[in-house]
């Protein structure tokens, strides 16, 4: 039957509608899935504040709002944030291609380490060469950090979860033990490195406050690792071989050199966070250098359905939230222990909604 006027068939209407349906939803979607994960959380955050006999409300406000009173506080959002998204983005990679790296965290030091040794250790170069040099080193130490998981995955079939959270106490460790040691700074009460020279410190892209180029680099190398991923041959492959590697291999492509690829591209990117923080914030190494970064980017990456563009927003998301605990401490006196459990909830709340997908909201990629 056909519609008198256009001559086209009626039931093609309802498929423009679907089709239409389809391409509103997909944008929605990821706006409607991380709001609705952050209201519950804050829903039950309310309710355990109010059962400790706190101002629920009052208290949410400052959570919520306070963070972006000022454009300091705007900065140090940005700046929480350049940690997350580049290993958030880091990790979406690796989960593409089903490489389930926890070892994040560990990435982290060891690109910490290595821009460290890099920042204390040459005199008499510019910033134009100091810069760039401190970056790779973390971005290298990374990568070959991730390498070691890796190859044990290739080569002996050992399970990366296993291998990189046993790396992760290891690289740990060996801070514990190079700021104690080698590395130690000898005029200084605690242990800690020396500073890195000045030539090594990351510029500074909104002075007074610490914001520094890391957020551009982050933001850059999101769009890369998209493009790379969904535009290019070989991050095709990538995905092929987190889908099916039987089909891979049936294909003709290489398993064993994508899996290596995969985690050490999310290696780098872990230990590239780490410079940052060293050159960046810090600016010396120390015991703790990571309040848990590594981990929470698998939330990150999680919330983003390991979609680097998506990375960037939920890392913002997260730095937002952690931004916002730091305030809500502060401000209202809620102490710390209460604090890091409201923090856990809106983890595992986001989480949960990353994780329990709809199948029918599913993306395309």
């Amino acid at each position: 039957m056909a519609n008198s006027e256009s001559g086209q068939p009626l039931a093609v209407v309802p498929q423009a509608y679907g089709a239409l349906w389809r391409g509103l939803l997909g944008p929605l979607r990821t706006i409607i899935q991380p709001a609705a994960a952050v209201v519950l959380a804050l829903a039950c955050g309310a309710a355990l504040l109010a059962f400790n006999g706190y101002e629920a409300r009052a208290v949410i406000d400052v959570m919520v709002l306070g963070v972006f009173q000022d454009t300091r506080s705007i900065a140090e959002i940005l700046l929480k944030a350049t940690p997350l998204i580049l290993i958030g983005v880091g990790l979406c990679v690796a989960f593409r291609c089903s490489i389930w790296n926890i070892g994040a965290e560990g990435q982290f030091y060891a690109g910490a380490i290595a821009a460290t040794a890099a920042g204390v250790s040459f005199d008499g170069l510019t910033a134009w060469i100091y810069v760039p040099l401190v970056m790779i080193a973390g971005a290298l130490a990374g990568a070959a950090w991730a390498a070691i998981a890796g190859l044990l995955k290739v080569y002996f079939r050992a399970s990366e979860i296993v291998t990189t959270i046993m790396l992760n106490y290891i690289a740990i460790i060996m801070t514990s033990y190079l700021v104690t040691g080698p590395l130690r700074d000898a005029a200084a009460a605690y242990p800690q490195s020396a500073r890195l020279v000045q030539e090594a410190w990351m510029p500074r892209i909104l002075p007074p406050t610490r914001l520094h180029i890391g957020i551009l680099v982050a933001l850059a190398l999101a769009v890369v690792m998209y493009i790379f991923l969904f535009r290019s041959t070989r991050g095709y492959a990538l995905r092929v071989v987190g889908i099916s590697p039987d089909a891979a291999r049936y294909a003709g492509i290489s398993v064993p050199r994508n899996i290596m690829l995969s985690i050490c591209l999310s290696g780098s990117m872990a230990g590239l966070a780490g410079a940052f923080e060293i050159a960046g914030v810090t600016r010396r190494l120390f015991q703790s250098i990571s309040p848990g970064y590594g981990f929470e980017g698998i939330a990150v990456a999680l919330l983003a359905n390991n979609n680097p563009i998506g990375a960037v927003f939920s890392g913002l998301l997260f730095a937002i939230l952690r931004s916002g605990s730091e305030l809500m401490q502060i401000t209202a006196q809620v102490p710390q222990v209460l604090v890091l459990v409201i923090q856990g909830i809106v983890i595992l709340s986001v989480v949960g909604f990353a994780v329990l997908r709809i199948p029918s909201m599913r993306p395309s990629e």
